[in-house]
């Protein structure tokens, strides 16, 4: 005979599918969002190199390319240390074993590190910015000027966030008794964000000091 399917064994069978966790896809939608609001700003910067390219090669002259390589791959090595983060976290491992040196590093290691990395970065991005004001190019100086502060400020904003999202996120593996699915969920979705802020500066820099 065949077997029968009672409301129990149903109701078992429903707890068995997997679904996307909603935290992460309500943060994929919301990055969604995200990028239509720096498709604006990069709308900006194209805007004014078609109808001003002397305002744009005059300012541009400017800018510390050296220094922003420099600052741009200790941004992109955050990236890095961050999914190593959460490499751990998905492991359930919060913390150093101590028995492997860096190889063991738990996720609060590795972000306690991204952490550090994001703020050198953010850090630069403010000398630059008073190097600039001192070679007479302040935000109010022209149109190319207040695009580059307006568009690089609001994302060393976005960073800034990721920053204090890392702290909630090792704050909260050591607050927990046991490290589970939900701190390993919120490790993976802060890492997207950061990953996201990570590609969108890649975009930013390639258009701000490369492009011709």
């Amino acid at each position: 005979m065949g077997s029968v399917t009672t409301p129990a064994t149903y109701s078992q069978a429903l707890r068995t599918v997997k679904r996307p966790d909603p935290v992460a896809v309500g943060t994929i939608v919301w990055l969604g969002s995200e990028v239509m609001f720096f498709a604006g700003l990069f709308a900006i910067y194209f805007t004014l190199r078609s109808t001003s390219p002397e305002l744009w090669a005059e300012n541009s002259a400017h800018l510390n390319i050296p220094f922003a390589t420099v600052n741009t791959v200790i941004l992109v090595l955050s990236s890095v240390t961050c999914q190593m983060g959460v490499f751990a976290a998905e492991r359930l491992q919060p913390y150093s074993t101590k028995k492997r040196g860096i190889l063991g590093w738990g996720m609060t290691e590795w972000f306690f590190l991204s952490f550090a990395l994001g703020a050198v970065f953010v850090s630069g991005q403010v000398w630059e910015y008073a190097q600039l004001v001192t070679e007479g190019m302040p935000i109010t100086a022209n149109a190319y000027a207040s695009a580059f502060y307006l568009t690089t400020g609001f994302h060393a904003m976005h960073v800034t966030g990721g920053l204090i999202a890392f702290l909630l996120t090792i704050g909260r593996a050591y607050a927990v008794k046991n490290f589970g699915r939900k701190e390993m969920t919120t490790a993976i979705v802060v890492s997207y964000y950061w990953h996201f802020v990570d590609v969108v500066w890649l975009v930013l820099f390639g258009v701000i000091y490369f492009l011709k």
